[in-house]
């Protein structure tokens, strides 16, 4: 028997998983408050006797450990770009696939207030950005020379317009700041280049975040690097749709993970004109690509779906459930109702209308997240006649949502929040998916298989292909 330890150190709890290689299955999980802001060792040894207890699996017995963080607010990043459709969302795409979540993003010149901002954010990165390679130059040196004069001590990773690198790094150095270099994210206005910004996040994540965040004991303990827990699950996404050499994918993939205080979307997926006589505007679409919804979550930010949907839509929603009478439903207080979670964070729900009212609150969070992470088509009037008109990712073909998160591993029926995905004609402007096959994270091990697939990826798929619940 050859066990691995797979750990999530989670905002709220941490999670351990055991493996065994061998047998291809988990062995056991436990879990533990995550004790981020004492010593994060302390809530995983708790999990680990946990672990010891309830699976008699003894804590030294294992050969490989893997771990993974969301603690602290995870990898919290400032995007700064020059036009927000262009440079500012390229620089945000490749901080979304990093793994990172963008808690401010500016576009064009900025000012005192927005500094004060960044640093209220307490921002672990900031990303700057702005021109293409030979384009506008004054505005990423503008940026620069105020972050500069700030009191910012963060890393400023700077992958802008190449032309004004040299003036950039003097400026920064001048104003004793840790800044790094990269690539131009957009080189030119039809390229994305995610990849070398990326690379440069997770350099900067292993060696400044994990160490300022508290975790390098537990970097020590697994003797790997720890990864953001958002890249776990994008790494697993990517390689359960295309699989590896020995073992084939299962195609195309949107992964919707609702949480309590965001709701995270990824899809691996050629993007495709919905005719062959579409017309493409915007930015190009990667095959893989990662959004994050800070305003979606059904804890923290239930309030804030309530103000989104509006009470009108969401008793629409709750009196369309079988187990609800129309009665039951106007007698709901939706405002009071989502500003008691908010407050209550860990609630959990004590009868049928709470957990109704849980999967009323994930549809309209899953229908917004969705609908923004997917495109849209439009017509315009041209000469010619009519022409169809897409931006953004075409998900019509999608070949299986995938649904993680403690709403589908522990609520009723949660397959029911995933129909609020799926392609409404009601909305024929909206290319969500149309027909896909539906899987469930009842197990919670997604992140699991993310952390496994670098080293183990014909395992990792095998697992998640047997641990995946058909709905």
């Amino acid at each position: 028997m050859k066990r691995i330890l797979l750990v999530d150190f989670g905002s709220t709890y941490t999670k351990v998983m055991a493996v065994d290689l061998d047998s291809e299955t988990v062995l056991g999980r436990a879990q533990s408050p995550t004790t981020i802001d004492t010593d994060i060792m302390i809530g995983l040894d708790k999990a680990l006797k946990n672990l010891e207890q309830e699976w008699e699996i003894p804590c030294d017995s294992f050969v490989e450990k893997y771990a993974c963080s969301s603690a602290a607010g995870g990898l919290k990043m400032a995007a700064i770009g020059l036009v927000p459709a262009l440079t500012l969302e390229a620089a945000r795409r490749s901080a979304l696939g990093a793994g990172a979540k963008v808690v401010c993003s500016y576009g064009f010149e900025i000012d005192e207030d927005v500094v004060e901002e960044i640093l209220e954010k307490k921002c672990d990165i900031i990303m700057l950005a702005g021109g293409t390679d030979g384009g506008n130059k004054s505005v990423i040196i503008h940026n620069a020379g105020m972050l500069a004069a700030s009191d910012i001590s963060c890393p400023i990773l700077v992958c802008g317009n190449q032309n004004a690198r040299s003036k950039v790094s003097r400026i920064l150095s001048e104003g004793g700041k840790q800044f790094y270099l990269s690539e131009n994210v957009l080189p030119t206005l039809d390229v994305v280049n995610q990849e070398p910004a990326q690379c440069h996040i997770r350099d900067i994540f292993i060696e400044h975040i994990v160490k300022a965040k508290g975790l390098s004991n537990a970097q020590e303990y697994t003797g790997r690097n720890i990864i953001p827990t958002p890249m776990a699950t994008l790494r697993a996404a990517e390689l359960l749709a295309g699989g590896t050499k020995g073992e084939t994918g299962i195609g195309s993939l949107l992964v919707v993970e609702v949480g309590g205080a965001t709701t995270n979307i990824h899809s691996v997926i050629n993007n495709e004109p919905v005719t062959s006589q579409t017309i493409m505007r915007g930015l190009p679409e990667s095959r893989v690509k990662r959004t994050v919804e800070g305003d979606l979550g059904i804890r923290w930010n239930a309030h804030t779906i309530c103000e989104l949907a509006g009470e009108e839509r969401l008793r629409d929603i709750l009196q369309g459930l079988d187990s609800i009478t129309a009665e039951e439903a106007e007698q709901v207080d939706f405002k009071a109702y989502t500003n008691h979670l908010y407050t209550n964070v860990e609630h959990v729900p004590q009868n049928d209308l709470e957990y109704e009212l849980d999967i009323t609150l994930a549809k309209s969070a899953v229908h917004t997240a969705v609908s923004r992470h997917a495109g849209t088509v439009h017509s315009e009037a041209s000469i010619n006649g009519e022409i169809t008109i897409q931006r953004g990712k075409n998900l019509l073909h999608t070949t299986t949502l995938l649904a993680t998160g403690g709403i589908f591993k522990y609520g009723k029926q949660p397959g029911r929040v995933l129909q609020s995905a799926l392609f409404d004609p009601k909305e024929p402007w909206s290319l969500r998916p149309m027909s896909p096959n539906v899987l469930i994270d009842k197990s919670y091990i997604m992140y699991g298989i993310g952390l496994m697939a670098v080293e183990h990826p014909d395992i990792a798929i095998r697992m998640a292909k047997r641990y995946l619940i058909r709905e």
